[in-house]
């Protein structure tokens, strides 16, 4: 497979992500409602998804000790940034904790250009602006301060840093295989809610809990599927593009979760909010376009 192949693999890989990714806050609310509050949803799930990747994972131990120490720090940082981003589902409206979370292509700009001295062009630093006034826009719609008002809104919003942190340092530093990177990932994601959880609710005993099998059932299975296959993939296809093309495309998560959640949740934007996303949405699509255009002059 040569490189145009592979990269259009990976595209299509991250963007379906994107949109699995938009369906996930079901299942973390389905936990909590089923008497995993707070950050122990999270907890169950990516513990299962750690013991599903186990087996293999000791498989592969010596890929994994070989890594590199920064390459194993910056996965489980993803890990932990998508589990804070889990969390935040608990507390916050859907749409909204996207949002937050989106705001990567900003960040990651930010660090490629003063942390990495990647080149930045003209175009991502009006993507920095644009966002940022999304970013205001989005937290001002009650006419209040711009700043994050609940705990899920700044978990969306360090979220979404994180991950910046750890797709450049995944980019950049990392060779292992999408089933290693997944365990990793997953671990870096339980170790994350497992010190998050007693800090946000208190540990649930069996008064408190549901069904116990439907419970299982359904940490394991939102593991397996988010967690394990799609978070496989993902760490396949991040390595094999920038990270802002993998912000981008991540993005379908926004429009897909902001329908589900209108439709199954009632939770719609108003006016100023959804002025302040889409200010979002095009500092993504701002922030991408240099890396489009260059490959299209290259082509030539």
């Amino acid at each position: 497979m040569n490189d145009h192949h592979v990269t259009g693999l990976a595209t299509a890989i991250v963007f379906a992500t994107g949109a699995f990714w938009g369906f996930y806050w079901l299942a973390v609310r389905a936990l909590s409602e089923m008497g995993l509050g707070g950050a122990w949803g999270t907890v169950a799930v990516t513990g299962s998804a750690v013991l599903l990747l186990l087996p293999s994972a000791l498989r592969r131990w010596r890929a994994i000790r070989h890594a590199g120490g920064v390459a194993l720090v910056s996965i489980a940082i993803g890990g932990a940034a998508f589990a804070l981003y889990s969390v935040a589902f608990v507390y916050g409206r859907v749409a909204i904790v996207i949002l937050l979370y989106f705001l990567t292509p900003v960040w990651s700009t930010l660090i490629g250009r003063y942390v990495m001295g990647w080149h930045t062009p003209p175009m991502r630093l009006l993507a920095i602006g644009v966002g940022l006034a999304g970013l205001a826009m989005m937290l001002s719609a009650d006419g209040m301060v711009p700043v994050p008002r609940s705990i899920g809104e700044w978990m969306a919003l360090l979220a979404g840093l994180l991950w910046s942190v750890g797709t450049t340092g995944i980019r950049s530093k990392s060779v292992l295989g999408p089933v290693e990177a997944a365990f990793v990932f997953a671990l870096g994601g339980m170790v994350a809610s497992c010190l998050l959880a007693p800090l946000l609710a208190p540990l649930p005993n069996g008064d408190s809990l549901g069904d116990g099998w439907k419970l299982l059932a359904l940490a394991f299975g939102a593991g397996g599927l988010w967690w394990v296959l799609s978070i496989g993939g993902l760490m396949w296809a991040t390595v094999r593009l920038e990270p802002a093309r993998v912000g981008i495309l991540l993005m379908t998560e926004v429009l897909v979760g902001a329908l589900s959640a209108a439709l199954l949740a009632d939770e719609h934007l108003r006016g100023m909010e959804l002025v302040g996303g889409a200010l979002v949405l095009l500092a993504g699509v701002l922030e991408v376009w240099p890396v489009r255009r260059r490959r299209a002059v290259r082509e030539r």
